[in-house]
């Protein structure tokens, strides 16, 4: 591959794939929540939460930028255990965070084209045969098409789910200047209940660490599929716009939840398909009955792009590490043969724990957070190791301020991890 230098513009793809992996349930779902249960409160967090997970999202196509390789390649130079540990991470959290993501999915869709007495169906049953439905729907496109049709779709469900969501927030502050209601209810670190939202919201605030794996190897496919490799300017440009969007789109949410659920006395319901119908009453309160097409089209192409993105990226994580394993067994010749295998594997333990394992909505999202906030420390240490291997060039290493904001922020995760287990 020829390194050239290509327009900023065009170089935006992973890191809008990024974003949309990013930008569903953690913002959909937990980040209205939050501003229903607290109002403002954790606005604060939000911006701390970012700042302290930034450094290691930005290895991820750093990395690449820097060797033309994906960053689990910096991971194999510390050791093999490197790779393993992510594999054993990946396989622990895979399958449920996939499940929330697509149930969360058909519970829009259940909402939004009101099949709830669809075959006189037990609401829950329903959501899981409609997400086997999307699951099926989503392999064939990813076993088709893979990254260049995610990547051209992903780019106009942000643009969409952007627009809609500022457009809401601030015709709720303008057109309702005193909208926003007191309450007693403030986030409080001396309750319990309190500190476990916490855990759930910032677990996957912005998103799991791993995701700038993800990002690191969508990388490395859009230097094989252009020819070119992105140089470091290009890419750092594209992992920011990603990065900052799903912060601003983070606090839009909360903004939402806020303004309209915040001491009205209504509470979010821990079920797939009526949190949907709340969801877009939210919009509907702000915007007015005629958006409400608008805004289902976004919310709905939101979640659907986040079902996808995770299915596609599990697989290609995993075939990209099993051949670093095993490289005499998996050559990269054979890649889509691995990366069938693993999609067919996702998509069937996915379906095992929507049919045999769903409790609720909320149940599934809590385990997927609390994974991801406690493991979270793991991935950005060896995020940090693959930076400090001989494979980065010198001009490409972060400086010395990065360098005290990584291990800071490295410090602040392994507390909070450990202050959640002991809680």
């Amino acid at each position: 591959m020829k390194m050239t230098k290509r327009s900023l513009l065009s170089q935006l793809g992973p890191g809008l794939m990024y974003a949309g992996a990013a930008v569903g349930v953690s913002h959909l779902v937990q980040s209205t929540k939050a501003g229903g249960m607290f109002g403002f409160d954790l606005i604060l967090a939000i911006l701390i939460i970012h700042l302290v997970k930034y450094p290691f999202f930005e290895f991820g196509p750093r990395y690449t930028a820097a060797t033309g390789r994906n960053i689990l390649h910096g991971y194999k130079q510390s050791g093999s255990w490197g790779v393993w540990i992510y594999i054993a991470i990946t396989l622990m959290s895979m399958l449920i965070t996939q499940s929330a993501v697509t149930v969360v999915t058909a519970g829009l869709l259940i909402n939004i084209f009101h099949l709830e007495s669809l075959g006189g169906l037990d609401p829950q049953r329903l959501a899981v045969l409609i997400s086997l439905g999307l699951l099926i729907l989503c392999s064939i496109l990813l076993a088709t098409g893979r990254y260049r049709l995610l990547d051209k779709l992903v780019k106009i469900i942000i643009l969409i789910l952007s627009i809609t969501s500022v457009l809401a927030v601030t015709m709720l502050i303008f057109n309702n200047p005193g909208y926003y209601k007191t309450a007693e209810v403030h986030f409080s670190f001396n309750e319990t209940a309190h500190l476990i939202f916490l855990a759930t919201f910032l677990g996957w605030m912005p998103a799991p660490i791993d995701i700038s794996v993800w990002h690191s190897i969508w990388a490395e496919s859009n230097n094989e599929s252009s020819g070119e490799t992105t140089d470091m300017q290009a890419a750092l440009f594209d992992f920011r716009v990603g990065f900052f969007g799903t912060a601003f789109l983070a606090i839009c949410f909360l903004l939402l939840g806020g303004l309209v659920m915040y001491g009205s006395g209504e509470t979010f319901s821990p079920d797939g398909t009526v949190f949907a119908g709340q969801l877009m009453d939210l919009y509907q309160k702000s915007l007015g009955s005629w958006a409400y097409p608008i805004v289902a089209v976004a919310a709905f192409t939101t979640m659907f792009s986040t079902t996808p993105t995770c299915l596609d990226a599990y697989p290609r994580t995993l075939s990209a590490s099993s051949e670093l394993l095993f490289p005499e067994m998996m050559n990269h010749k054979n890649q889509k043969r691995h990366y069938l295998f693993w999609l067919i594997f996702t998509v069937a333990g996915t379906v095992l724990i929507l049919f045999f394992f769903l409790t609720s909505m909320q149940a599934m999202v809590k385990v997927a957070t609390i994974i991801a906030f406690v493991v979270g420390p793991v991935l950005a240490g060896l995020n940090t190791l693959a930076m400090l291997g001989k494979s980065v060039p010198a001009y490409a290493r972060p400086g010395k301020v990065m360098w005290v904001w990584c291990w800071l922020s490295l410090v602040i995760m392994v507390a909070c991890s450990i202050a959640y287990l002991l809680l």
